[in-house]
């Protein structure tokens, strides 16, 4: 089994408690019907976009990061594409280094580290 990372934004008009039930529905799919593997779930809030999208000045942003077998990814497409409560989505192979989380205040804390020193060159 692979390693995938789904990211969903959903219309705010279209979901009642913030995606819970997405989310559920979401981790069900992936557990019970495909056999996988939820590594977690990270409910990102409420955010703004930068340019309207379907009318749609907001969304409610969920990452997901799951294990399943390269078939499932197709099955997991085709049962979102034409999902009222999708405004975007994409998934893609994680990949992401152990070290690095992906939450902004991670990145933070990995930019205020001190920089290694330079190497010279005798």
């Amino acid at each position: 089994m692979k390693k995938y990372e789904a990211i969903f934004i959903l219309d705010i008009r279209k979901v009642d408690d913030e995606g819970a039930a997405f989310s559920r529905e979401f981790s069900e799919l992936i557990e019970k019907q495909l056999n996988g593997k939820m590594v977690s779930v990270d409910a990102m809030g409420r955010l703004q976009f930068s340019y309207e999208i379907k009318k749609r000045k907001a969304g409610i942003y969920y990452n997901f990061v799951f294990e399943v077998e390269e078939s499932g990814i197709l099955s997991i497409k085709d049962k979102f594409r034409l999902d009222e409560r999708i405004l975007r989505n994409m998934i893609i192979v994680f990949d992401r280094p152990d070290n690095v989380k992906g939450k902004l205040k991670d990145l933070k804390d990995l930019a205020d580290a001190p920089a290694p020193a330079p190497v010279s060159a005798e």
